[in-house]
């Protein structure tokens, strides 16, 4: 059932409930979902919290992802996503949306919508994807106040102090950012753009004890490993911020091609989510229970080999 429509709603805040999943051990898998439905999904699919990436957001509303979005838009996503599923939410929170005040701002809305963590990077606007070129870090101690700012404002959500300095400063650089940004108050790391499988364990090792976030994402400067690969090089949580809305995006791109060069959907069916299926995935007929004036609704028939 819906979390919407459920007896069992969640009584604890979102945050207490990622920080117990990151203490019971194991790596914590955390795939993007960039709405309601994807979230959904990813539930029934078995994962025990989500992701919600700045770039999925971004491209879902057909904008680059250069820190463009709001705070408002962002907590539009979050609500959908909370009240959907009930998971805890881990949210890209870009740089802040502006210095410590905006910081602090974002932490309590975020919170507010449902979110249970959120990550902070250090580049400067117009930000710029972590596996891109050219990044613009801001200064180390104007991001360790915005950390520090987070968590002052913060209830129960878990900040991430996220650092894309390998890029432009080396490892050494790295480590030396996340250890400030650990010591302004931030609960865990994420390196960004970590180009090997040696990078990420050096890391892991020069913080020895810090909760850690591994991104695996497609088509960037980070070579394909599993959670398991990740937990083994001593990584709490992995995340795959636009995988979802990078198949979605590609079927969609297919079924609107079939569309116009064959003006129908029809060699499409079987590869569509039928009715059943998609009123099973959002609880349709649990909503239609809890108002006795709706007739129950009676599915058309499903074609022919579905």
């Amino acid at each position: 059932m819906s979390y919407l429509v459920a007896a069992d709603n969640p009584k604890i805040p979102a945050g207490e409930r990622f920080r117990a999943l990151l203490a019971r051990g194991g790596i914590l898998r955390m795939p993007g979902a960039h709405n309601g439905l994807a979230a959904l999904q990813a539930k029934a699919a078995g994962f025990e919290a989500l992701y919600l990436s700045g770039a999925a957001m971004s491209a879902s509303m057909g904008l680059p992802d250069l820190g463009v979005i709001t705070v408002d838009e962002v907590c539009f996503f979050i609500r959908q996503i909370a009240r959907a599923t009930g998971l805890p939410l881990l949210v890209d929170g870009d740089t802040g949306y502006g210095e410590a005040l905006n910081v602090m701002h974002m932490v309590r809305c975020f919170e507010e919508a449902g979110a249970g963590a959120v990550h902070v990077e250090d580049q400067l606007l117009p930000k710029k994807c972590g596996h891109l070129n050219d990044k613009k870090l801001a200064d180390p101690a104007d991001m360790a106040a915005k950390i520090n700012a987070a968590a002052r404002a913060r209830r129960h959500l878990v900040v991430i102090a996220r650092t894309d300095a390998a890029a432009s400063e080396g490892m050494d650089g790295a480590v030396a950012r996340a250890k400030l940004y650990l010591e302004a108050g931030a609960d865990a790391i994420f390196p960004e753009a970590l180009t090997s499988a040696d990078m990420f364990a050096e890391f892991a090792r020069r913080m020895p004890g810090v909760k850690l976030l591994a991104n695996m994402t497609e088509f960037g400067r980070t070579p394909f490993l599993t959670a398991n690969e990740f937990e083994a090089l001593g990584y709490a949580m992995v995340i795959w911020p636009v995988s979802a809305l990078r198949c979605a995006a590609f079927a969609q791109r297919e079924l609107y091609a079939a569309i116009r060069e064959q003006g129908g959907t029809h060699t499409m069916l079987n590869r569509m989510q039928t009715r059943a299926e998609l009123y099973d995935t959002i609880g349709y007929h649990d909503y239609e229970a809890l108002d006795r004036s709706i007739v129950a609704t009676v599915l058309p028939r499903v074609p022919a080999g579905r």
